[in-house]
Parts: C-alpha cells; structure tokens; sequence
C-alpha cells in the first residue's frame, strides 16, 4: 500500500501511477544511512548527483531525469531560494519512502514533472512497550549509535510515545573531511484506537560539520591530464576554512477523526526552521597551469521558517453501482528565508603538494536578500468503482505569491501566479491480479527571472513551468503474495522553461524538455523468506532549446539486489545476499572538446544479518549484521558538470568501497 499517490489508503496494485515502495525492513538489509543510499535501487533514478561524498550534506538524485522535491509526513520540505539551508532528514527515523513518479500537483501543488519523494516518520505503534538500540562502525571511521524507545504513557493505550534519537559520524572517502550529527524525535499520540487522535512529533538536528560540496576537475578524472589522474581521496577545499554547520528543528501535529464507517477528516501541519552557516574554498574547474587549480571561497548564513498544512475530508458514497471515494481538501505554506553571502578569490592549489592551511583573503558582498511566499491550495479527488474498472480524476486550483528583496543590488521582484492542474487515469483490475493502467497527469513549478517576448523592449516576471505526463502500464500481483510487478511507458513534456537570451540578463520563455521512456520494477517482500527487489528503466530527456538532454540526466538503470533467510537447520536466521546495480551513461554538459558523457557502471553491494536467538534464549533480541557497497571497490566517475561558456569543467568521484558492521537489541 502506498498513500502518496492518492492520499489515501488505495492499493498499490489499484494505483494507476507508478510508485515505489522502500520500506524500513529493505532499508535496515542495505544498511543505508541517508537517502541516496535508499533509492539507488529504484528505476528511473539517476543516483549520486554529487558522487559518494556529498550524500551526507544534500539528497541529490533526479527521477526520469529532473530534480524532485521531498515532502515529509505529507507536508513539504521547502529548499530555500538558493539551495544552502536545506533540510535533510536522517533516514533511521524514516518507517519508509515512497517515490511517486510523474507529476503530481493536482495533490500537491507546485512539484516537479518527475515526480516526487515522500518520507513517513517512525510513530507511536500500538504496543504496551518496545525498543531498540543499535550501534554501527565501519570503513572511514564510521560510529552510529541508534536508539528507539515507546509504548502507553496511560496502562489503557489512550496516550502512547515514542523516543528517536541518533548520534553519529564519518570521515568522507576525500582526505580532511568529516561529517556529524545529533538528532532527536520525541512524539506522543491521544486519543489510543478510538475514533479521534492526535499525534504531536517534534525533531531536532545538529550537524556541526557535514563533509565538503567540492568536487575535482574534469581534466584529471573523467578525462586523462598530463601529469594523468587524481586519486579519488582529493581535497580541492582548505581544511581551516571548510565549514558546514546546520540546526534544523520541526514540530509537527497529525489530526484524525473518523465521523463513521464512511467519513472522516484529517488535517496536519508542521513548523521548521533550517540554519546553515557554509564556507567553503572550492576548484573552479580548470588549471592555471599543468598541475595547479585556480579556486574560489564563499561563505553564506541562510535560515528559513517555514510553514505547511494540508487538511482534507474524506467520504465513500453510492450513486448506483458506482462507489465514490471522495476527498476535498486545502493546504497552505509559507516561507520566510533570508541569506547574506559573500564571495572572493583563493590562493590557486598544487595537486601535487596541496596546500590545505592557507590564508584566504576577505570576501566582497555577494547576496544579501530576504524572501516572502505564500501558496493557497484547494483540490478535490473522486476515485469511482465500477466492478473491477477504477476511474480517478483529482483537480486543483493554487495561488502562489513570492516577494524578494535584494539589498546588495537594490532589487525588489514579485510574482502571484495562480494555476489549475490535474490528473485523469483508468484501471482495470482483473481477478487473476492483472492490472492495466492509464493516466494523464500535470504539474507547475514557479521560477525566478525577466523575461521578453519582444527583444527586451518590455519585462516581465517569468510564469511558471508547466509539465504533462501521459502514462500507460500494467500490474500484476501473484495472488495471495506480496510479489508485485509493474512495467510501465510514459512520456512527459515541461513547457514555459525559461531559455536564456545572451549575455542581456533577461531570458524568454520557450524551453521545452520532454522524457520519454520505460521501467519495470519487481517487488517481493517478503515472500517465502526471500527478498527480492529489480528494476530496469530506458529513458531519453531532451531539452530543445540546447538539442542536448537534460545536464546530469542519465539514459537508465537497472538493479537486483536479493536477500534470503535460512528458515531451519543450524543456521535459522541467518541471511544473506546481495544487488548489482547499473548506471547508463549520463549526460554532463558541454566542455571545451565537446558533450561531455559520463561512462555507464556497474556496483555490487552485499549484506549478512543473523538473529543470535537461534543460537541461545539468552540472546532473545540480538542481532548482528554487516553490509558493504560496492564490493569491488570500482573507480569511477558518478556525475558531471560543464560549462564550457564559463571554462568551467567539475566532476565528482563515485562512493569508494564502504563496509560497515552493527550491532543490535530490540524488545
């Protein structure tokens, strides 16, 4: 079951959308530690944006081929405009992840035409007492310490609780960085099993210091230098001046009342507010000379209050022998999000005998801005059985206002665009587990700059971006098992993208990209003590205004990862396996010889678990277990960036060999 696609209880296989499903069980077999770990494994991602050391700091992935938001407990998690204090949720506090793919605005307002990640939090259960502790160590000084505690607060259950927290650290695999983290979520719910509950959950997070956002520069890694190529532990920064610093803190409510068997309401909402503090000394892409990179330093304070709530009603209903499924709803978020930057030249770096402690001379202003917004949401969804044929229409109205106020330049911009989006599809669901599908879906996404119809005689605000996803599939799920199979073909298009014009700091608005493409993914959890997760996708994302896809959009990938369980003999509970995972080639931009092409790859992962149970009483819920990602300890070269008009050239080295080993208790 997965409730992001619909926001309601509908069944996977009753969804005519694709979604994938990453539950905590698959997660705690991975031992993934953050969210680009978790989706690595689903197709049509194209994973490691950044390479394997900036996943402590940013969740950067796209979904068939564009960037997608994140939306936690169904409230989103709003970026701030430039991208810095940006929240990341530590996934050990996670239940599960749901990718939704495809446009889905007629839900859940402005979104991306890939789709969108939903997170569920770890909540009050209904048990009289439970927990666990679990401490992890391994390669790169890895430390975990994980501890989960609950049960009633009242011995009736009226009143339940539970108590998350986390600390934790590493090493990144490039020499002289590190990142750690505290983090803690209290929750508490009223109201038991009874017809009315509120659930209050809270969350702080401390990163004193989250690894580097550097990469290293084409010449040297993807593309052979003179002097040949640079180790993937290369440090482009200055360790003494390296700084990421985040505080982040949320508190959120989930109301639930069910009226009767029909109709009930549920409304949520939640307050954060993200810090950051980032210094950084970074290559700026290119030598100076044979072996000396020229480089930059910036330094930013970003913070960001924001605010969301999504209410909604819903009801079934008759009108003959069709049964409605309705839901009405409204939300509402607001961002407060201010920024003063600054920006300067560093002292160039021998790649051969770096220099990490020298003096950075003072920066000049760089931004220095204060940014207001606002989005108005009403939506309304039918969902109408008819026999097996399911019909779903969802429709929403959004009215979005943004004010900003840049004090370095003295600029002051606004936009209040409103937009209508929404979602038709059919299904059929046949007795045998055969589900057919067909869904037209779209989305808006606000943007930011001038734009000119007429040669820049006239200005004005750019209007959003508009996706349309059209997508037909089939699923099908063996009957009486969890095993669920989805192969599915879609095509999307993004109109109004903003195209620039020169160098005249105005662009129109006449980008169009479009995604075509086609996955299949398989699912079996678990079934017959087997696990088994695969994936295949084939994608091909065109933007016309530059005849070139999308920068850092993949072609594809696939993956299966398996893992088995002995269920008897003298090793009961012990389990093992492993995946593969396959990157097609990616797309990395424009350089000075040409397009440039991120070469296709393929990673191996592995995993052992074993209950200590079966071999005495007196370890009742101990277990021990141990994973590594990519096993052979491949060297490659997960993503690009190129910028060949600015002789600008970055690449970021792929997640070195990573083992890593926990031991844990639950009762």
């Amino acid at each position: 079951m997965a409730t992001s696609a619909t926001k309601s209880d509908t069944p996977l296989i009753e969804t005519a959308q694709s979604v994938t499903v990453i539950t905590r069980n698959e997660m705690d077999v991975r031992g993934v530690l953050n969210l680009n770990q978790a989706v690595r494994y689903t197709a049509g991602v194209t994973a490691d944006q950044r390479g394997g050391a900036v996943g402590t700091r940013y969740d950067l992935f796209a979904l068939r081929g564009f960037s997608v938001p994140t939306f936690l407990d169904g409230l989103k998690l709003q970026d701030s405009p430039t991208g810095y204090a940006v929240a990341q949720t530590d996934t050990s506090r996670l239940d599960r992840v749901e990718i939704l793919k495809g446009p889905a605005s007629a839900l859940y307002g402005q979104s991306s035409p890939g789709g969108l990640t939903a997170l569920s939090s770890k909540l009050p259960t209904d048990q009289r007492f439970y927990g666990g502790i679990n401490t992890t160590g391994g390669m790169f000084d890895l430390y975990r310490v994980d501890a989960d505690v609950g049960g009633y607060a009242t011995d009736n259950g009226f009143v339940r609780y539970r108590l998350y927290g986390t600390v934790n650290g590493q090493h990144t695999q490039l020499t002289r960085t590190g990142s750690r983290r505290f983090s803690i979520s209290p929750a508490v719910t009223f109201g038991g099993n009874g017809p009315t509950t509120l659930t209050l959950l809270g969350n702080y997070q401390y990163d004193p210091e989250n690894g580097t956002y550097g990469g290293v520069p084409l010449v040297g890694s993807l593309k052979r230098a003179s002097y040949g190529y640079l180790p993937r532990n290369f440090y482009d920064g200055d360790s003494s001046f390296e700084k990421y610093n985040r505080r982040q803190g949320a508190i959120t409510y989930i109301f639930n009342h069910t009226f009767n068997n029909d109709w009930s309401f549920t409304s949520r909402g939640r307050y954060d507010d993200v810090k950051t503090q980032y210094r950084s000394v970074y290559d700026m892409g290119y030598y100076v000379s044979d072996d000396t990179l020229a480089r930059s330093a910036i330094e930013t304070y970003e913070r960001t209050h924001n605010l969301a709530f999504d209410s909604q009603f819903k009801g079934k209903i008759r009108t003959g022998p069709l049964q409605h499924t309705l839901m009405f709803g409204f939300d509402y978020m607001q961002q407060s999000a201010t920024e003063v930057g600054f920006y300067g030249a560093a002292p160039d770096l021998n790649v051969f005998h770096p220099n990490y402690k020298m003096a950075i001379d003072p920066m000049s202003p760089w931004v220095n801005y204060r940014t207001d917004s606002h989005q108005v949401g009403a939506y309304g969804q039918d969902e109408i059985r008819w026999d097996r044929l399911i019909l779903t229409g969802s429709i929403r109205n959004d009215w979005y206002r943004s004010h900003q106020v840049e004090s370095n330049y003295n600029s002051d911009s606004r936009q209040s665009p409103s937009q209508i989006t929404w979602r038709a599809s059919g299904l059929y669901h046949f007795d045998f587990g055969l589900a057919p599908y067909i869904s037209y879906s779209t989305s808006f996404q606000p943007q930011s700059g001038a734009v000119s119809s007429d040669g820049g005689k006239t200005m004005h605000q750019a209007a959003p971006s508009l996706g349309k996803q059209l997508e037909g599939g089939v699923k099908y799920q063996v009957p009486g098992t969890s095993i669920l199979l989805t192969a599915t073909g879609f095509h999307i298009e993004q109109t109004n993208v903003l195209v620039a014009v020169g160098n005249t700091g105005y662009s129109t608005a006449s980008g169009l990209v479009h995604s075509d493409g086609f996955e299949f993914e398989a699912h079996a959890e678990p079934y017959k003590n087997l696990m088994v997760t695969a994936s295949v996708s084939f994608q091909k994302v065109h933007d016309d205004s530059t005849g070139k896809p999308l920068m850092q959009s993949g072609k594809g990938n696939s993956s299966l990862f398996v893992f088995y369980t002995m269920p008897s003999g003298p090793l009961k509970g012990f389990g093992f396996g492993g995946g593969m995972r396959y990157s097609a080639k990616t797309y990395g931009g424009e350089a000075s010889y040409g397009s440039v092409w991120i070469p296709q790859y393929a990673l191996f992962d592995g995993s052992i678990r074993y209950d200590l149970n079966n071999l005495s009483h007196r370890l009742h819920g101990w277990t021990v277990a141990a994973s590594v990602r990519n096993l052979f300890d491949k060297n490659y070269v997960a993503n690009c960036l190129a910028y060949a008009s600015y002789n600008q050239e970055f690449c970021y080295y792929g997640e070195r060999r990573n083992a890593q080993a926990s031991v844990g208790y639950t009762w």
